[in-house]
């Protein structure tokens, strides 16, 4: 077994914080390929959308891996255009026969746009969770007033609310908001897109420690108490993601990607809540 193999992200309320996201890896020869190497590289959390058309290609993956899996925790969101009550149970079925499965770990409302509801998309959430097809439920892209919407309906916080977060989107607020509420923070494009390897701070950081912009960007979102589910296709990629469990970042280190002023938004759709 690799050492890689042996490293295991840390959990947050059962969830591995370190995943693999899958968002525009929609070559399925591909996208399979990048899930079972990043199984076996260790990864035991997997990111994939409705939106994506890629739940077979990662289910493929997941079966070609060779882990067990009540070891991998795994991850859909339920698409804009079918959140009305009776159109998240059928897609949600639809996506557990995509992803060769019969439950998720964590199933998301991927976006509180066109057809969201809170309380009739909530409430089938509910309903699939009674039903043992999702362990916990999830938001995503949620800002504070849809949470505290979320929470009247469900009588309880969300598991999760995935939003984008990246040294250059450190998300106060919303981190703010989590803060001692049974609410776990999932951050995609953790690497804002790659544009995180340009900056001076995080350069600086990086060559302090001998390691890649990308591994002291994920170790900083690690430390503060966020998932990141970066996306990678090719196998040399998914191992340097993995590799940044193993970097420690000291305080001096967090100070100065904290520094940083600079705020860009990379996923800014116009049904977006913040427009």
């Amino acid at each position: 077994m690799s050492q890689n193999e042996q490293r295991r992200a840390p959990l947050a309320n059962g969830m591995p914080m370190l995943g693999l996201g899958t968002w525009q890896n929609d070559d399925a020869a591909q996208c399979a390929e990048s899930v079972r190497a990043a199984l076996e590289a260790g990864y035991r959390h997997i990111d994939t959308a409705q939106a994506y058309g890629n739940e077979e290609a990662v289910g493929r993956g997941i079966e070609e891996a060779d882990i067990p899996r009540e070891d991998v925790f795994l991850a859909t969101k339920v698409w804009i255009e079918n959140l009305a009550h009776d159109d998240v149970i059928s897609t949600t079925e639809k996506s557990l026969e995509k992803l060769g499965v019969d439950s998720v770990d964590l199933l998301y409302v991927h976006w509180p746009a066109r057809e969201y509801d809170a309380e009739e998309t909530l409430s089938a959430l509910q309903q699939l969770r009674e039903d043992g097809l999702t362990d916990r439920i999830g938001v995503s892209n949620f800002e504070p007033r849809h949470l505290d919407e979320a929470r009247d309906v469900l009588n309880e916080d969300p598991f999760a609310n995935q939003v984008e977060f990246h040294p250059l989107l450190p998300q106060e607020e919303l981190r703010e908001y989590a803060e001692g509420r049974d609410l776990e923070i999932v951050g995609y494009s953790p690497l804002a897109r790659g544009e995180v390897f340009d900056v001076p701070e995080i350069q600086a950081v990086a060559e302090k420690h001998g390691v890649s912009e990308a591994q002291v960007s994920l170790a900083w979102v690690r430390e503060k108490g966020v998932t990141a589910i970066p996306k990678a296709t090719s196998e040399s990629h998914i191992v340097d993601n993995f590799e940044s469990l193993a970097v420690d970042l000291d305080d001096e280190d967090v100070a100065k990607i904290d520094s940083i002023d600079a705020r860009e938004r990379q996923v800014d759709p116009g049904f977006a809540p913040w427009n």
